[in-house]
């Protein structure tokens, strides 16, 4: 790497992670949830960076080489439909094909009531043991190819499972590559690591439908609460799996419709909060932070947010009052976004760097804030439009009283252990059921191994690695794609 680069990628972490402290950096950190925009900006189509990853990646480095940003994620497109349509998932509809434009993202098919993925009589099933259930039920019902336990195999379910998965691999794999690219050219770090959804939110979004899961709420919420709460688990340990390794980039939260008016108030304080606080708290234990993107308008919840530990998550806010929420919870947590999407579309550039000004002057002038727009920004965005706020960041968002803030070690956490050592987390988990990270235990498989003359440790240790990839498989393709 390039000595210039590499500092300033280090100038670069150093104003992140500063602000994700809820700390003073030497100026406002930019980091732009940019998708779709890429696209336009490289001079592809929607369809060549959704359905061609390089392409998806070279799209993001072009951004990175000509705006100086100050973290990027490597690829925010981040559904491969060649990888969704290896599988048969019947849920993407992929831009250039059947009646969806080339120029369109992908889109999400949500199934109404008749065809949920999850029947509203299957909630036990799903409570005894999600990871059985996921394979036994949902795979099937979501793919076009996999058939369900009872009916005949199939040449093309053994490719969709084969396909699948090793597609899978080869993508989750590419990442590596792409960050260090972001590094070593352009001197990019990157902004978030893993991926976390809560489990009503899971309900809602791949299971049963939002429809459905608003009637449960009235019929069986004593169901949808025994499902949050196994769900809850395995949730925690796909955010903990595909966390920062190095403890410095916050989880990707993606907050759905758990907030009012998509669910009561009553709801969100007995379903919804209840089983994702531990989930957080069981991250900051462990030295993550976490990314709430609250899509839409929680301000209704911030007193809720407000109960976490000082730093523990970072709270971006869409299309909320981000005066109001700074107000609430600025004393606490980094802030990030603000900026309304239509703005960067439709504003001119002088009005976007009164925009930036404005809401610098309001929330930022202590520190801990993060510059981006409220939304993940598609090819809507005017690339000039969103110069102009890199721009008015530069000028307004300058701190002059920590301009020559020591670099950070860029291997280095973002928290000691004295900061994050908290009581709470998860409850311990139900003894004779499935552990997450599994799908067949080691005590199950060893039965039929029969007797082992060498080193079982050896034997036990290797199962339960290679017994993960298939829970990650699954697990995967519920959350991320």
């Amino acid at each position: 790497m390039a000595a210039d680069k590499e500092l300033l990628y280090r100038q670069r972490l150093t104003r992140y992670l500063t602000a994700l402290r809820n700390e003073k950096p030497d100026r406002v950190p930019i980091r732009p949830f940019v998708a779709e925009f890429t696209a336009r900006y490289a001079g592809f189509t929607n369809q060549e960076v959704t359905h061609d990853y390089a392409k998806a990646f070279e799209a993001v480095c072009r951004c990175a080489a000509d705006f100086d940003w100050d973290a990027m994620v490597p690829n925010m497109v981040y559904v491969w439909t060649g990888l969704t349509q290896a599988i048969g998932m019947r849920y993407y509809a992929i831009p250039g094909v059947g009646e969806v434009p080339v120029q369109s993202g992908f889109q999400y098919l949500e199934p109404d009531e008749e065809h949920a993925f999850m029947k509203a009589d299957e909630y036990d099933a799903l409570i005894a043991d999600p990871t059985a259930f996921l394979y036994n039920v949902w795979l099937p019902r979501v793919s076009a190819d996999v058939p369900a336990p009872g009916r005949p195999a199939s040449y093309r379910g053994a490719l969709a499972l084969v396909k699948g998965g090793m597609a899978m691999l080869q993508y989750f794999n590419a990442f590596g590559p792409q960050c260090d690219r972001l590094r070593r050219e352009f001197g990019m770090p990157g902004a978030i690591a893993g991926i976390l959804k809560a489990p009503l939110d899971i309900l809602a979004d791949k299971l049963r439908g939002y429809v459905g899961l608003t009637m449960d709420l009235m019929s069986q919420p004593a169901k949808v609460k025994a499902a949050c709460e196994a769900l809850q688990p395995h949730l925690a340990n796909v955010a903990l799996g595909s966390a920062d390794p190095r403890r410095q980039l916050p989880v990707g939260f993606w907050m759905h419709r758990g907030c009012v008016p998509f669910v009561t108030r009553e709801h969100f304080n007995t379903l919804y909060w209840p089983t994702l606080k531990p989930i957080i708290l069981e991250l900051w234990k462990h030295g993550h932070q976490t990314l709430f993107y609250a899509e839409g308008n929680w301000n209704a919840h911030l007193d809720a947010f407000a109960e976490l530990p000082d730093r523990s998550i970072v709270y971006h806010v869409d299309t909320a009052d981000i005066v109001e929420a700074h107000r609430k919870l600025g004393a606490k947590f980094c802030l990030s976004g603000g900026i309304p999407n239509f703005v960067l579309w439709h504003d001119t550039p002088e009005a976007v760097r009164e925009r930036c000004r404005r809401l610098i002057e309001a929330v930022a002038a202590d520190g801990g804030y993060v510059m981006d727009a409220g939304a993940i920004m598609q090819n809507d965005t005017q690339h000039h439009k969103l110069r102009a706020l890199t721009e008015a960041t530069h000028e307004f968002g300058v701190y002059h009283d920590t301009a020559s803030l020591p670099l950070r070690d860029p291997e280095a956490p973002t928290f000691t252990p004295e900061e994050y050592a908290i009581a709470g987390g998860l409850p311990p988990f139900p003894a004779g059921r499935t552990p997450p990270g599994q799908c067949l235990p080691w005590a199950e498989k060893r039965v039929e191994v029969g007797p082992i003359s060498g080193d079982a440790a050896l034997m036990e240790r290797v199962w339960n690695q290679v017994d993960g990839l298939g829970n990650m498989f699954i697990w995967q393709c519920l959350l991320s794609f």
